[in-house]
């Protein structure tokens, strides 16, 4: 399975309609109302904003869409055919449509749909899924410099700090390191 490192984005427009794609990493389905509320604010004026998301959870993958609207099957389909052809986990594409006049026909829509997401997956940069857990442990002061070390080289990051006689740490990090982790530095 793959994810996306950094977002991409395309923009095409077909007979006349303004199509608008953003494939964004989401490791939530908050994390994706989140990024089509953003993605629909910065197009206000736009006819439609079809999605498709794909998600892993403690209760296996997730994943929806939405056609936002047009033909049934001609937008978030396609666009979730993409997210399953390249394998992506993680992942949110949402495409904005501003119509022009001229309907496309259900399958000049898919097409459109389809295309764009596509364009936008590949302007992103797609690297290889590494599932993450979160951790907790409660650490010296002293202690607090190295597991910051260790943890970034294992590309594992601090996700919130609470300071008082000691300090409680919520981190995140790959699950093949977090038992090890766990154990070197205790459980909060």
């Amino acid at each position: 399975m793959q994810s996306i490192i950094q977002p991409g984005q395309a923009e095409q427009t077909i007979n006349k309609s303004r199509f608008i794609a953003l494939a964004e990493y989401c490791d939530s389905e908050r994390a994706v109302g989140l990024c089509l509320r953003k993605l629909a604010s910065e197009h206000q004026s736009a006819s439609h904003l079809a999605y498709a998301f794909r998600i892993k959870t403690e209760h296996g993958i997730v994943q929806r869409f939405s056609d936002a609207g047009e033909p049934s099957g001609t937008a978030g389909k396609p666009i979730l055919q993409f997210i399953e052809g390249r394998d992506l986990i993680n992942i949110c594409v949402g495409v904005i449509r501003y119509y022009g006049g001229i309907n496309l026909g259900t399958g000049g829509l898919a097409r459109a749909y389809g295309g764009t997401a596509k364009l936008a997956l590949e302007a992103a940069k797609i690297g290889t899924y590494v599932e993450m857990q979160q951790i907790r442990v409660v650490l010296d002061y002293k202690s607090l410099d190295g597991f910051t070390r260790e943890l970034a080289k294992v590309n594992g990051q601090i996700l919130d700090k609470q300071f008082g006689e000691r300090v409680a740490v919520l981190a995140s990090l790959p699950v093949s390191e977090a038992a090890a982790m766990q154990r070197r530095y205790g459980e909060g």
